[in-house]
């Protein structure tokens, strides 16, 4: 069969229907498989091709898509040709799936790639990280920076074997599948670890450094730990306070491969998201009122973010939604008092109603000045009725929410 846009788009549908991915339809048994025995037959079907090129492996529970993003800048900065597997996709899923400063896979290698293995019986991210390595090592690449899409030890990434394992901040998301608590969660990340195989971790923290000590020890790999000072000073294009550790770890990552700090690496740092095309991390949309959207969900992230708001002292507006599935009793006590929010539920049946968003804010903490809409579009425009010039409009508390809001604008930054 010849490709054609009518063959991939219907091909696509196929792929979407048979195989629905986690970010729409959430932890179900059509798209979550945990283990590895189903990728690994698809690996071996396939001819092991993660072998023709090295990988780094990255795990945590925020910042692995911006560590990712780092490491991946700099070693195509320093001459490398270099794949980076990443998730979620924010506008089209081929976002998961680049060659730094070349760009996605085309949707005739998507085709093609359809077209050749049978993907009978695996989910949506089985079949992408698939599709990935095969991929990268059709176009040759020399790394492949590999960010683990769920946990670690049980996720279709961990089949490789890395020349680094690197596991980002931990907080608490996904705990009904990783655990309660972050000891438990820091075990499952840790689970990327391989014999002889240096893994390193963001830094030093009292509740998990004994958890990756052990996992290390019985791994028998070396275990090391990122300074956050060797990023004082350093800028990215990924803005936000918690890029800092981000930024140590890629430093540290990236000395453990061999390749020490320069300007080389100082400015693919510095213009990371420009050269990967990474966003939704901290992305400025707006100059007037200044509009900045965040894919950031989970407590953790959200206590950094709403600070880092609260530290502008301008008045706040806050579009604001939350899938179903998570954390928002412990959500709500973070959000900054001195803000308007808008309350809106993204266009998938996983997220939070607004009304029910309202109600439980309102119950909770009904001095929060707060208000529903009916969609993430009116959402926002309401947010640019109601601010001021030296207003603040932040958006997030989801990936979706980011989602539908990026085509809104027209990126004068």
């Amino acid at each position: 069969m010849k490709y054609s846009e009518e063959e991939y788009n219907c091909r696509l549908d196929e792929l979407f229907a048979r195989s629905p991915s986690v970010q729409n339809a959430g932890f179900t048994p059509g798209s979550y498989k945990p283990g590895l025995d189903g990728m690994m037959k698809f690996d071996s079907a396939m001819g092991h091709p993660w072998k023709k090129f090295k990988c780094i492996h990255v795990a945590g529970t925020n910042g692995k898509g911006s560590v990712s993003s780092m490491i991946a800048a700099s070693l195509s900065a320093l001459g490398f040709r270099v794949g980076l597997y990443t998730s979620p996709h924010l506008l089209d899923f081929r976002e998961r799936i680049k060659i730094v400063g070349e760009g996605m896979i085309s949707r005739e290698e998507v085709w093609e790639f359809l077209e050749t293995f049978n993907c009978d019986g695996l989910s949506f991210f089985e079949i992408t990280t698939g599709m990935a390595f095969w991929w990268f090592a059709d176009k040759k690449v020399d790394y492949a920076v590999i960010e683990v899409g769920l946990g670690g030890r049980l996720d279709s990434t961990n089949i490789i074997t890395p020349a680094l394992s690197v596991v980002t901040s931990i907080g608490l998301d996904h705990c009904a599948l990783l655990g309660s608590t972050r000891s438990m969660i820091a075990s499952e990340k840790a689970g990327i670890f391989k014999k002889d195989i240096p893994a390193l971790v963001w830094g030093h923290d009292t509740e998990t450094d004994i958890v990756f000590e052990n996992k290390a020890s019985e791994s028998d790999c070396p275990l090391f730990y990122a300074d956050i000072d060797t990023a004082d000073g350093i800028e990215s294009d990924l803005t936000g306070e918690y890029q800092q550790g981000n930024i140590a770890t890629a430093i540290k990552a990236l000395g453990l491969l061999g390749f020490p700090l320069s300007d080389t690496v100082l400015d693919a740092l510095k213009h990371t998201a420009e050269r990967t095309g990474l966003r939704g991390r901290w992305e400025k949309l707006c100059r007037n009122p200044l509009t900045i959207c965040d894919i950031g969900h989970n407590p953790a992230a959200l206590r950094i973010n709403f600070s880092s708001l609260e530290k502008i002292g301008r008045p706040l507006v806050i579009v604001y939604g939350v899938m179903a599935d998570k954390d928002i009793d412990s959500i709500i006590p973070l959000m900054p008092a001195d803000a308007h929010y808008i309350l809106v539920a993204p266009a998938t049946p996983r997220a939070m109603k607004a009304d029910e968003l309202f109600s439980r804010i309102r119950s909770a903490r009904p001095e929060l000045d707060a208000e529903p809409a009916d969609s993430v579009r009116e959402g926002i425009e309401q947010a640019r009725s109601y601010a001021s010039p030296d207003s603040v409009i932040y958006i997030g508390g989801s990936t979706f929410v980011v989602c539908e809001a990026l085509p809104l604008y027209d990126l004068d930054v």
